[in-house]
């Protein structure tokens, strides 16, 4: 039961890592590109948003 628990919180850690390095890379892509600074935040906003989500459909409904 404990390596289930261990294994499931690396899951939710991967996801909330990965969201936001790939939504804040696009947002700071897009900063660069456009020459604006709110689309990091906005990335990242995005990033932790669908991770959260994503973590819920995975875990949130059992």
């Amino acid at each position: 039961m404990a390596n289930r628990d261990e294994n499931a919180m690396w899951s939710i850690f991967g996801y909330l890592l990965s969201g936001l390095i790939f939504w804040g890379g696009i947002g700071y892509g897009l900063d660069k590109w456009l020459d604006k600074g709110i689309f990091t935040l906005i990335g990242l906003l995005v990033g932790i948003s669908g991770a959260i989500y994503l973590v819920w459909l995975r875990f949130g409904r059992e």
